[in-house]
Formats: C-alpha cells, sequence, structure tokens
C-alpha cells in the first residue's frame, strides 16, 4: 500500500512529477494538448505591466485564467477588447471556443455582452456568491 503525505508546501519537483504524469496519460488518452500560453498585456504610461488577460489554449479551446482592469480603466470597454483579441488569437491557433469563469458580477455581465453564454454555476462559492462558467464559440 502506498503511503500518503498531505502537505501546504510541495515542491516544485513534487507538482512536476504529478503534472508531467497528467500531461502524458491526457495525451495518450485524448492526444496531445498542444497548450501555448496566451496574454493580452495592459502597459501603463511608463511601459509598465498594469494589468491584461492571462490564459493558455489546448485542445482547441481558450481558457481566460485571469483577467484584471486597473480601476481607473474599469467600464472603457477594455475587457471587451483584450477578450477580443484573445479571441482572434485562439482562432488563428484553430481553436472552436473559449470559456472562462468569474464569481463578480460586474465580470459576468461583461463577459455576457461578449456573447458569452452561462454554462454552469457553483453556487455559494465563495460564500455569498455563484462562481459561473462560461463559453463562447469562435
Amino acid at each position: 500500500m502506498p503511503e500518503f503525505e498531505l502537505t501546504a508546501s510541495p515542491s516544485p519537483e513534487d507538482l512536476a512529477v504529478i503534472a508531467d504524469g497528467l500531461t502524458a496519460f491526457n495525451a495518450a488518452d485524448v492526444g496531445p494538448s498542444e497548450r501555448q500560453p496566451l496574454a493580452v498585456l495592459i502597459h501603463d504610461t511608463d511601459g509598465k505591466v498594469s494589468g491584461g488577460l492571462s490564459g493558455f489554449t489546448a485542445w482547441g479551446w481558450l481558457f481566460v485564467q485571469m483577467l484584471y482592469i486597473p480601476d481607473m480603466l474599469r467600464g472603457s470597454g477594455i475587457a471587451g477588447k483584450m477578450l477580443a483579441e484573445a479571441e482572434e488569437e485562439a482562432a488563428a491557433r484553430g481553436c472552436r471556443g473559449a470559456w472562462i469563469d468569474t464569481f463578480n458580477p460586474h465580470a459576468l455581465s461583461a463577459y455576457k455582452r461578449q456573447g458569452y453564454e452561462v454554462f454552469g454555476e457553483l453556487p455559494d462559492f465563495p460564500a455569498g456568491r455563484t462562481r459561473t462558467f462560461l463559453k463562447k464559440m469562435l
């Protein structure tokens, strides 16, 4: 019987064993993911990154992991422009869809305005909010 270790601080090497094993298993099961990072960066007047979108493309889909807009730029349509740019690049990479999740009601409205549709919800995550999963066909 194998031994288990519960830890809040796994080493990068330990995490790599898990990631590499899962990657190999998935590649054998459904084919290679062809995972590629994708980011749309916002630069301030000094040229420093002040926000943006980050995610990746894999298995023909764009996954937007994070989207952050600095306070002074919110409400100006920047999120939609960044999503459109990421979607255009994803389509050029051969992606057929995009997905994102949020528990922020303002972000949810912005994503819906960009044509994203709800495909799942996780109520009370975090407490008092609903985590919403959205997709868009490209």
